[in-house]
């Protein structure tokens, strides 16, 4: 835990969004367990695709359909031959496995955090 503040500004900065995942596949040249994730983030946004460490606690089929809040605003990065343009968010359970931060109720797709 941080003890450093930041101001408003300094969080609305952060491109915090929802969106929908609509496509998943096995990220077969990654170096550690990994999907291949596309999130649809509404019209204004469009679908992105990105690289998530979640294979332990998700099936390929029912990620499809599931609401995620992800970063949008991070520069692209290159994770082996596929560009990641999003950083999906997770939270590590008691056993250090990555558990999705979804919304409990659905909400419109590239709905901000606030």
């Amino acid at each position: 835990m941080t003890d450093q503040k930041i101001s408003w500004d300094d969080f609305m900065k952060v491109g915090l969004h929802f969106g929908t995942i609509v496509r998943a596949e096995e990220f077969k040249e990654a170096r550690k367990p990994a999907y291949k994730l596309w999130v649809d983030f509404g019209p204004e946004i469009g679908v992105k695709q990105s690289s998530s460490q979640i294979t332990k606690k998700y099936n390929l089929d029912e990620l499809i359909g599931r609401q995620v809040l992800c970063v949008i605003n991070f520069p692209v990065k290159q994770v082996g031959p596929f560009m990641s343009e999003f950083l999906t968010t997770g939270v590590d359970d008691a056993e250090g496995n990555v558990i999705l931060v979804s919304p409990d109720h659905k909400v419109p797709n590239g709905a901000r955090l606030l």
